[in-house]
């Protein structure tokens, strides 16, 4: 689950759609064409471990895309020995991973996917079922895109990003219910299932954001373009805990995302005042001081971290995309 404000929060607003459009679902038996795109960089045991469970689905992939961002020949062997059809591409540039879904969904196009299954390296599906209960659920709600809910790997009980919807806190896949559907939101990257027709009208992620951010960003337009989606609670992609960043503020009212890392935090707050600049984001700006004030100055006493914060997103506002060194 994301939060239009920054990269997989635990705190998701669900944006204001356009106007339905006209749509016309994309096919989902068993002459679709699906090609799954699984993102990497330096991680080579992790990638074995997702395309492991990618490989095997009981509605078998009919091809499988690895975008290898640290151009290592041991990730080449590995994806050569896969037991379904595969192309490496492997950059001497690191793309980050807006480039590198962006790469590989082009990729799939070329090959006449229909739809397109994104992945990163560190999570993976949570059994063979996952790929044909998706489509099934496309198929039932005429959606362009559905994602699983997206699980903690370790704990698969447990959102690996809690949800929350109006003031209440989700934290266990439990308390999401039993309803088949929650209707427009959605983890883009840990595996969604993206039609190519939706990939036409909403394009594919922004190479400048390289890391955070650029799964809200196509998020954002997934939004504004009206088609229909959503995630299937009724299936799941596991994948590391990532609340450790978000600091609760307000008495857990709200968070706000602090990683310790520096170089995260440079693309992390450099990529939010581009968001907060463009079309159906520009709304939450007010709630965006409010919460990081208030988490510098209050709970961190830090002066310096919030004028290192609103240095970071004035670059990422004016467009400003240099940065450090990527590799």
């Amino acid at each position: 689950m994301i939060d239009p404000t920054g990269q997989e929060s635990p705190i998701v607003a669900e944006g204001e759609a356009a106007s339905s459009v006209d749509f016309v679902p994309a096919g989902t038996g068993p002459d679709a064409r699906i090609i799954a795109v699984v993102v990497t960089h330096k991680r080579r045991e992790l990638l074995a471990a997702s395309l492991k469970v990618v490989t095997s689905q009981s509605r078998p992939v009919d091809h499988l895309i690895v975008i290898d961002n640290g151009n290592e020949p041991e990730v080449a062997e590995l994806v050569n020995e896969q037991p379904i059809e595969s192309t490496y591409l492997g950059s001497a540039h690191n793309l980050g991973g807006a480039g590198g879904f962006a790469l590989g969904m082009l990729h799939a196009l070329t090959q006449g996917a229909d739809w397109v299954w994104l992945a990163d390296d560190d999570g993976r599906p949570e059994g063979p079922e996952v790929l044909s209960i998706l489509l099934d659920c496309a198929a039932r709600h005429g959606l362009s895109e559905v994602s699983p809910v997206v699980c903690d790997i370790d704990e698969p009980d447990h959102l690996a990003f809690p949800l929350r919807r109006g003031v209440v806190w989700r934290r266990l896949r439990s308390e999401l219910g039993d309803e088949d559907f929650l209707p427009g939101i959605a983890s883009l990257f840990n595996g969604a299932l993206i039609s190519a027709k939706a990939v036409d009208v909403i394009g594919v992620p922004d190479l400048r954001l390289f890391v955070r951010g650029d799964e809200v960003e196509v998020h954002r337009r997934l939004v504004r373009s009206g088609l229909p989606f959503g995630t299937c609670l009724q299936t799941a992609y596991l994948h590391p805990n990532g609340s450790a960043e978000f600091k609760p503020i307000l008495g857990g009212r709200m968070h706000t995302q602090y990683p310790d890392d520096p170089v995260k935090r440079y693309f992390t707050y450099r990529n939010r005042g581009y968001l907060m600049a463009q079309p159906g984001m520009r709304k939450l700006l007010p709630q965006e001081w409010v919460r990081f004030s208030w988490f510098f100055l209050v709970t961190r006493r830090d002066p310096a971290g919030l004028r290192e914060w609103f240095h970071l997103r004035s670059l990422g506002r004016n467009e400003q995309f240099g940065g450090p060194d990527k590799d």
